[in-house]
């Protein structure tokens, strides 16, 4: 039954993404990648009212939280658990390690972009 929760959030959430991407292009232009980052600072904002309402009503199904942080927010962004990941880090006093996992994150995830488009071009034209 989680899957299925977290499915149905996704689809939900990835749906809410294209919305933002499409608004946020046809609003602002192509030339800046204003729906990606609209999309990162809300899913962001909503993780932080999530994960404070989490804590403070603990008796929340699980199924909720399911549905609303792993599925919706996970279908909308990523960037919002990478965001509550840095948070908790910082939080628990590990600064050095949440300067870590950012830093890793965006030279890894980057690199792994590239890596990516390297072997398919390397393989031919058309891929």
């Amino acid at each position: 039954m989680s899957y299925l929760v977290v499915f149905l959030g996704a689809g939900l959430g990835g749906a809410a993404r294209h919305a933002v991407n499409i608004g946020a292009a046809r609003l602002l232009g192509y030339g800046f990648p204003f729906g990606t980052l609209s999309v990162n600072v809300l899913g962001s904002l909503m993780m932080g009212l999530l994960a404070q309402a989490f804590v403070m009503r603990s008796g929340l199904p699980q199924e909720l939280r399911l549905f609303l942080a792993t599925g919706l927010l996970g279908g909308f962004t990523t960037f919002s658990t990478f965001s509550l990941d840095i948070v908790s880090l910082w939080e628990r006093g590990q600064w050095g390690l949440a300067a870590t996992y950012v830093a890793v994150s965006l030279i890894a995830s980057v690199a792994g972009l590239f890596l990516g488009l390297s072997l398919i071009r390397l393989s031919g034209p058309g891929g």
